[in-house]
């Protein structure tokens, strides 16, 4: 599949930004909007947090979350909110992250993002979106969760578990790879994707990288008193 992005985009194909935490909903959307003749992925939109430049939720390290952008060959925008920032300061931020996406990208108008099946998310970002004259896009929504996991597993993604809510998983699922062993292991109730937030990934490899990174795992910690974080390093 070529791979475009940093100077303009086929007039055939409409143009995506793709919402990039560096988990696997992420990466298996570019794999599959990479697959549709309809769209192309021209770049990555991460939201970071200003004290320490990682993912905002998933706590994925910023140097990662380039490495990652560089293996998918596509550019990175790097959105930058100030922990405990309100739902206004959030679309600010993105509004100007998505004005300059469109400057650079002439045509693009459109936000994909990995949403599986929470419907009132998905509204939410419609309507966010929506509000910016923008429009949302969600490849994956809607599969089913458990086939959708294994369908990663089998296509070659390979992820580990950077984040565990320990108020619904286990700490001890923490750092444990992202394959069949471990959605066996999966108690349950748990969902197989980790939608309902029991769980969040960092992606290493995959059929939308152009080779595989070399990641550690280093430091575990827990924020806010549940959340058991595993911080994965380039090698």
């Amino acid at each position: 599949m070529p791979r475009t992005g940093a100077v303009g985009v086929s007039a055939a194909r409409r143009p995506l930004l793709l919402a990039w935490s560096g988990g696997k909903d992420a990466a298996w959307s570019l794999h599959v909007l990479r697959q549709r003749a309809d769209v192309e992925v021209v770049g990555l939109l991460s939201t970071v947090s200003a004290g320490d430049g990682r993912a905002s939720l998933q706590g994925v390290r910023g140097e990662v979350l380039r490495a990652q952008a560089r293996a998918a060959g596509l550019p990175l925008l790097e959105a930058t909110v100030s922990e405990g920032s309100d739902n206004a300061t959030y679309t600010s931020v993105l509004a100007q992250a998505l004005q300059h996406a469109a400057a650079r990208w002439p045509g693009l108008d459109t936000v994909a993002y990995g949403d599986l099946f929470l419907a009132d998310i998905r509204a939410w970002r419609e309507a966010q979106l929506g509000a910016l004259g923008w429009r949302l896009e969600t490849p994956l929504f809607g599969a089913g969760t458990e086939a959708l996991a294994r369908e990663m597993v089998g296509g070659g993604l390979h992820a580990a578990l950077c984040c565990v809510d320990t108020t619904q998983l286990d700490a001890g699922f923490a750092g444990r790879a992202f394959d069949r062993a471990l959605l066996d292991a999966l108690p349950p109730g748990v969902d197989a994707c980790g939608e309902n937030g029991e769980f969040h990934t960092c992606v290493w490899a995959g059929p939308m990288f152009d080779a595989p990174l070399a990641l550690v795992s280093g430091a575990t910690w827990t924020r806010d008193g549940r959340f058991r974080m595993v911080d994965f390093a380039l090698a």
